[in-house]
């Protein structure tokens, strides 16, 4: 989207985006969900992380609390993605990228109760399967929120957040890139009956170390992206106060 037909979009249909000091009534309605949104997000991913690596590590809640914990906690992402996705609804390229990030939001949370069950039944290899595909759709799942808040930030007028988000959106998707090609190599390894005295040697070393390295690679772009919503929370509240002065 060229600067122009950005600046077209904000004044046609965010007068308070793109400064004016009268904005319509019906603008802010969708501002303060979009507002709402951002901090459900916010607080729904280190929620999630917690509540969820809780729920498959210890056994800190009794059933049923321990089944519906997790579906909550993820449950609570869906619902900040539901509230961004009343803002701007005829941007097709920014629909479709909080599609991506919903559908992926749904589907972790249908996964979420097989933490729970798995923990007390690790033997049972659906189980097992189905934790580990909640790994992957979890982190492909912040790997499609840092679209949604490039997006985002491309329809608000604030160049130094528009840098900002492109700069780290990239870094962080190269880092959960490189997150899930560790695990996918990790898994397929574990797999094999037969494998040379060195790889051999690398899993053992793994089993030590490699959990650290992927917290590494899971925290830091988890901490970034929060990062980038904080800021472009504060944008949005900054120009719907900024219009009111």
């Amino acid at each position: 989207m060229s600067e122009a037909s950005r600046n077209t979009l904000i004044s046609r249909s965010d007068p308070v985006l793109a400064g004016d000091s009268d904005p319509k009534p019906s603008v802010l309605p969708a501002l303060g969900r979009l507002a709402r949104g951002l901090s459900a997000l916010f607080w729904g991913l280190p929620v999630a992380l917690v509540v969820c690596v809780q729920a498959a590590k210890t056994d800190w809640l009794q059933p049923p609390l321990g089944i519906v914990a997790p579906v909550l906690a993820t449950g609570l992402l869906v619902y900040g993605l539901w509230l961004l996705g009343t803002f701007q609804p005829q941007e097709r390229i920014w629909i479709a990228a909080l599609d991506r990030a919903k559908a992926l939001a749904l589907i972790n949370m249908g996964l979420a109760p097989f933490l729970c069950w798995w923990y007390r039944m690790p033997w049972q290899p659906f189980y097992n399967a189905m934790v580990h595909l909640m790994i992957f759709t979890s982190l492909f799942f912040l790997f499609t929120v840092n679209p949604v808040l490039q997006r985002l930030a491309a329809m608000l007028p604030d160049e130094t957040l528009r840098t900002e988000t492109r700069v780290f959106t990239n870094i962080n998707r190269g880092l959960l890139i490189a997150s899930m090609t560790f695990l996918i190599g990790y898994f397929a390894l574990l797999r094999v009956t037969q494998l040379p005295q060195v790889v051999i040697h690398f899993l053992v070393v793994w089993e030590y170390v490699g959990h650290w390295l992927t917290l590494f690679l899971v925290l830091l772009p988890t901490a970034m992206t929060m990062a980038l919503i904080w800021k472009t929370k504060e944008v949005i509240l900054s120009s719907v106060f900024g219009s009111e002065s």
